[in-house]
């Protein structure tokens, strides 16, 4: 004998942590490449190295202590820390050999020397990460519980971070490090990397030298990208969460009303037998069940568990659960009997039982059910007729033949039966009703009274029965009820109070939930007056997250700004690092433009991210350049030389950052929709943040300096007109 689990999530849930886990370790074994390749000394490698077990041990520990567990969104959100935990070290390694390299110091001296240096970035750069994330953590509704898990995650890997940075990582600095390891390779393959980055950085500072001195063309260039942003962020398609294949597939049938359990069988085997045999390659079982469905009960309804094989066996995406569900629900569309709907399981399982759109059509003005029927059926036709819906269905139970009897109360007052009388005996003959309890060989068993089947098996049957009157005599039902049959609901649905009824869908292929929605709302307004659209399930939430957007980039910005004017005692430098974050957000809504992804809650937490990290290499410039200048250096030169001192910091930990992202955008199998959503918004923002960031950064501070400090700028212009 053997058995097959029809629905079972938990594969889905094991295979994403292992997923993730596998993607957490790829991600460190490419962040420790591109350190060995820029430091190219083991030891030097080995520091920052280091500093990862140690921060992700106490992460887990916070966690822990939180009430948190380990799941696909925490291990996702480790996954992202994993590039930024390592970014600290590999500042404080850095700084530490070039100091050693420049100025000929012994180790301890170099760090003493390098932590005076950095420090303060050290802490600007944890407090910026914090304040882009903390915000998320004090959003509620499912969308706060989703934000919380990344939040308390990255925000607690970062602080670990500098702390490590500034305690840990010196202290290794100092051991570990040799007078030799300052000195790169000047031969082979290494020596011949280390020459071309000379050379890059020697271009990359006589451009910033350029740029800096003509602000007005870049501060357009500046603008037009900044107009770009705000262009494909409001067109950017919304949604929820993204799809994700979980192995499981569901079908709904809905028979017409009166249909039997043998024809509804029938549609059940038709369904499984095209999975059986037109998806053979794709589908492990199928298990049909009559009677049931999320719509409602009764003979006419059914329901098929469809669970599909491993998805190491469908590694195409024409294999995905979508993509055969697309394919069923023109085949369905065949089956006369019965309506068929093939739908896939939303990404939360408690926020609904279907993906794609879910809301109710309601009735504001007092309709009655047939004026909502008729609107609800002119709805379901605008919308088949619609681009941009793939499938629509009525939800619920659709109307049936009713028998309605009909009691003449003067006619049965005449003859002297009372309705307690009628009620009574309507009840015991056709629902039957209980009267005693009786002893059967020590077990007590229930007594029931009803009619024989025989005489209450069709509605004629009822004249077959009398009620006894306030004389005990028997009057026969004919004398006072008459019969007939009429159309109408099985159920009065209500919404928040309101007559409504409930539909459900899916957008067309390429077409996002966000699209479908507005499209529903369009329609919708073309009906007759009084009624509109209430949304529920995963869509309320699509739009509750998609209003909630605004106020949390709004919530990171403010708390950036004040972190950073509490750091620098200044309102003007926090302005310099801000500038540089839309360069970020540019690359971030570029990615989801060409690869076509959503502007859901994953992809906010990938914008966030690459607000902070745009954040932290603009403060790695800024800091340089207002110790430079506050040391009286003229504001050109030291905004150039803090410049070509910190791009090779910069370019080190944003290109490990990126290579760590890489297994997510790369990533397939369970749970692959949320690792591919943050890890594109996240690459592409972290390429156009650092590509763009570095030469836009000191024109930032340089501006900026100019505005705020003008006499100071004035002074040091005056002190070095006579030396040139």
């Amino acid at each position: 004998m053997s058995y097959v689990i029809p629905y079972d999530t938990t594969p889905f849930i094991e295979i994403s942590i292992n997923e993730v886990q596998k993607t957490l370790f790829e991600a460190i074994g490419l962040v420790f490449v591109v350190m060995l390749l820029f430091l190219q000394n083991f030891r030097a490698t080995l520091i920052p190295t280091l500093a990862v077990p140690v921060v992700i041990l106490g992460t887990f520990a916070i966690l822990s202590v939180a009430g948190f567990t380990i799941n696909t969104l925490t291990m996702l959100a480790m996954v992202l820390a994993i590039g930024l935990l390592v970014d600290d070290a590999i500042v404080v390694v850095e700084n530490v050999e070039r100091i050693m390299e420049e100025e000929g110091l012994s180790p301890r001296e170099a760090t003493r020397k390098s932590m005076g240096q950095i420090t303060g970035a050290l802490i600007g750069i944890a407090l910026v990460l914090s304040a882009v994330f903390v915000p998320m953590a004090f959003f509620g509704g499912s969308t706060g519980v989703i934000y919380r898990q990344f939040s308390i995650t990255i925000v607690s890997a970062m602080g670990l971070s500098v702390l490590v940075a500034l305690t840990l990582t010196p202290a290794l600095c100092a051991t570990l490090l040799r007078a030799k390891d300052a000195h790169h390779a000047s031969r082979g393959p290494l020596g011949w990397f280390n020459k071309g980055f000379d050379k890059v950085t020697g271009g990359y500072a006589g451009t910033v030298g350029y740029l800096i001195r003509r602000p007005f063309r870049v501060l357009i260039l500046y603008a037009a990208l900044g107009y770009g942003m705000v262009f494909l962020f409001q067109n950017a398609p919304t949604g929820f969460l993204p799809d994700e294949d979980q192995g499981i597939l569901l079908t709904l049938i809905q028979g017409p009303t009166g249909a039997t359990a043998e024809r509804t069988q029938e549609v059940v085997k038709q369904v499984e037998t095209h999975f059986r045999t037109a998806e053979a390659d794709n589908v492990e079982s199928s298990f049909g069940v009559v009677g049931f469905s999320f719509a409602g009960q009764g003979q006419n309804m059914g329901l098929a568990f469809i669970r599909m094989k491993d998805w190491e066996e469908r590694p195409s995406p024409a294999q995905s659960v979508q993509a055969v569900a697309g394919r069923a629900f023109p085949a369905f569309m065949g089956i006369r009997d019965a309506m068929v709907f093939p739908i896939v399981p939303p990404s939360v399982p408690e926020l609904g039982n279907v993906s794609g759109f879910d809301f109710f059509l309601q009735a504001q003005s007092g309709q009655t059910h047939e004026q909502i029927l008729t609107a609800r059926n002119q709805l379901l036709g605008l919308a088949g007729q619609s681009p941009l819906i793939g499938s629509i269905r009525p939800s619920g139970m659709e109307d049936a033949a009713q028998f309605k009897l009909d009691i003449d109360w003067r006619a049965a007052g005449a003859v002297g039966v009372t309705p307690a009388n009628v009620g009574t005996t309507l009840n015991i003959a056709w629902a039957g009703s209980y009267v005693n309890d009786f002893n059967d060989n020590g077990r007590i068993k229930r007594v029931y009274v009803q009619g024989e089947p025989e005489s209450r098996a069709t509605p004629s049957d009822l004249q077959k029965w009398r009620v006894r009157n306030a004389n005990g005599d028997l009057v026969p039902f004919a004398n006072f009820t008459s019969e007939s049959w009429e159309y109408g609901p099985q159920g009065l649905n209500r919404y928040n109070g309101i007559p409504a009824m409930q539909i459900q869908g899916s957008p067309a292929p390429g077409v996002t939930t966000g699209e479908a929605i507005a499209e529903i709302e369009r329609l919708v307004a073309e009906l007759p007056p009084g009624y509109s659209a209430a949304w529920t399930g995963l869509s309320l939430e699509e739009l509750k997250s998609g209003g909630s957007a605004p106020m949390l980039y709004a919530l990171s910005l403010a708390a950036i700004f004040l972190c950073l004017a509490a750091l620098y005692e200044s309102w003007s430098i926090p302005f310099s690092v801000m500038l540089a974050m839309p360069i970020g957000v540019l690359g971030t809504m570029g990615a989801a433009y060409w690869f076509g992804f959503e502007n859901g809650v994953f992809f906010q937490v990938g914008l966030l991210t690459v607000i902070g990290l745009t954040g932290k290499n603009a403060i790695l410039i800024v800091e340089f350049a207002r110790e430079r200048f506050e040391a009286g250096e003229d504001l050109h030169s030291a905004v150039k030389e803090a410049a070509r001192q910190r791009f090779r910091p910069i370019i080190m930990t944003s290109l490990a950052f990126t290579l760590g992202v890489v297994p997510l955008v790369l990533s397939t199998g369970a749970g692959a929709g949320g690792r591919t959503a943050v890890g594109s918004a996240v690459l592409g923002g972290t390429i156009t943040g650092t590509v763009l960031g570095v030469v836009f950064v000191p024109l930032f501070f340089v501006v900026v300096a100019r505005i705020f400090n003008r006499a100071r700028v004035k002074e040091q212009a005056g002190a070095s007109a006579p030396a040139s």
